[in-house]
């Protein structure tokens, strides 16, 4: 029971986080605009990857298809940290470092979620 609502918690909390920044990818605002330009992907990288993360959320809300969103959203947030590390800065445009946490915690969810889903990975590999 204790791992059923662990698994829960890992979930929502990487789908709230993935949907939330949808509005603000889709919508084209200040922060998201800056963030893809410096990257060199702006528009197509912005709206590619708000499609992505919104195909992450719903698959990893769904028990069977879990594993395969959180490792949709594993493959995201590691180039998301990545970019925070290598070219965008921990924070940016002074957020004290929001974004990068988020996606910090979004991977961190996002892999806690394949390892109680690691049969199903691996039946993938087999």
């Amino acid at each position: 029971m204790k791992k059923e609502i662990l698994i829960w918690i890992l979930r929502i909390t990487a789908s709230i986080i993935l949907l939330q920044t949808l509005f603000f990818k889709f919508s084209g605002a200040e922060e998201s605009v800056y963030i893809f330009s410096t990257l060199g992907v702006e528009p197509y990288g912005r709206i590619g990857s708000a499609i992505a993360e919104l195909i992450a959320a719903v698959l990893i809300l769904m028990p069977k298809t879990t594993w395969l969103g959180a490792l949709g959203a594993a493959g995201i947030m590691i180039g998301a940290v990545l970019s925070h590390l290598f070219v965008l800065g921990i924070e940016v445009q002074n957020d004290g470092g929001l974004l990068f946490a988020l996606a910090v915690i979004t991977l961190l969810c996002s892999l806690g979620l394949l390892y109680f889903n690691k049969n199903k990975l691996f039946n993938l590999l087999n």
